[in-house]
């Protein structure tokens, strides 16, 4: 039997993830922080910014998110919802010219109920998806195999935004 190690996983199968995010929101703390590269960020706008999921879905999960700490789509000004927008869409081609992904998952989830990790600052979701990425290792197995690591990934991405 093969074994794969995702150590990094652990924090948010306990939760402590989670429990982190009720003391001091991650993505607030990010923003302050001068360490682009250790948390991932690839992309920073004027009104929000571009960050590699710490807990993917698949290879190359990105989030847009909006600098305010808000919880609620309807707090959003235009001019965010605007530069949100946008950001979706480079995030697209980004990921586009770098993982040729045949499909995407884009989505947010409003509130803890409707599945949000972090419920009290919203971000989207950009999931890319090629055929053949959901197969007996997640539903049999409960394990996720990634392509690259997260860093590998920030990288290639984080190049790509610069030449956007």
């Amino acid at each position: 039997m093969e074994i794969l190690w995702a150590p990094w996983r652990m924090e948010y199968l306990r939760g402590t993830a989670v429990e982190d995010e009720k003391k001091d929101c991650i993505f607030c703390r990010m923003l302050k922080e001068n360490r682009d590269r250790e948390n991932l960020i690839l992309y920073r706008g004027s009104s929000a910014f571009v960050v590699m999921n710490l807990y993917p879905y698949n290879s190359g999960h990105l989030m847009v998110v909006p600098n305010r700490h808000i919880g609620q789509l309807s707090d959003l000004q235009p001019e965010e919802m605007l530069e949100l927008g946008k950001l979706l869409q480079q995030t697209v081609r980004v990921l586009e010219r770098t993982m040729q992904p045949q499909g995407f998952n884009i989505g947010m989830n409003l509130g803890r109920i409707a599945g949000a990790g972090i419920a009290d600052h919203i971000h989207y979701h950009l999931v890319p998806r090629w055929g053949g990425d959901t197969n007996f290792m997640p539903v049999v197995g409960q394990t996720k195999v990634l392509s690259e690591s997260l860093q590998e990934g920030w990288e290639r991405l984080s190049e790509a935004f610069r030449e956007r």
